[in-house]
């Protein structure tokens, strides 16, 4: 966000450029829920647990899968957005070539190491992710594979707390739904 940019305004141009970036793009376990369900969904969480005090945050939580998950680049990003916002955003990527399982071990290891924003937007879309398996049962997931999907999440988060309790309480509850829902 460059210092000329009024916050509303800053995040009205990352809600648009997400959604026309993710346009088509389908959640993995909603069936055919847009993927901005997803992103705005994040962005919310952000926003309430600051009480809208970090726009830059809120704007990385929309955009937040766009490097990942689009032809997007870093420097496109900071162009429109500023460097904070890509920086955040890149903070948060996963590189490139990872399997599944190095994936998520890669994302277990480094959640303490990251930035206080980038710790908040790990916790916001872990919680909407589960919040996503309660909605809708994944197809072809087992109760097993959705509780092994539920404690990477937690386990993820564990190097993210004690920054907002906000958050960390709504992680937790949809944590604790899910375990119940899906057997613990």
């Amino acid at each position: 966000m460059s210092p000329s940019d009024h916050p509303t305004a800053f995040l009205a141009r990352a809600y648009a450029f997400a959604a026309v970036r993710h346009a088509g793009q389908k959640r993995n376990a909603a069936g055919d829920e847009p993927y901005l369900h997803h992103l705005i969904e994040v962005a919310n969480l952000l926003a309430y647990a600051t009480d809208g005090a970090d726009p830059v945050l809120v704007a990385g939580g929309v955009l937040h899968d766009v490097l990942e998950d689009t032809p997007t680049t870093p420097e496109e990003l900071s162009s429109l957005f500023g460097p904070d916002v890509a920086t955040l955003v890149a903070e948060v990527t996963d590189p490139d070539g990872l399997t599944e399982a190095e994936r998520r071990q890669r994302q277990v290891e480094h959640a303490p190491h990251l930035s206080d924003r980038a710790r908040l937007l790990k916790i916001a879309d872990k919680t909407s992710n589960i919040r996503e398996r309660l909605a809708t049962r994944p197809a072809g997931k087992t109760d097993q594979d959705i509780r092994d999907y539920v404690d990477w999440g937690a386990a993820v988060v564990a190097g993210c707390r004690g920054l907002n309790e906000k958050l960390e309480d709504a992680f937790d509850e949809a944590y604790e739904t899910a375990m119940r829902k899906y057997g613990a």
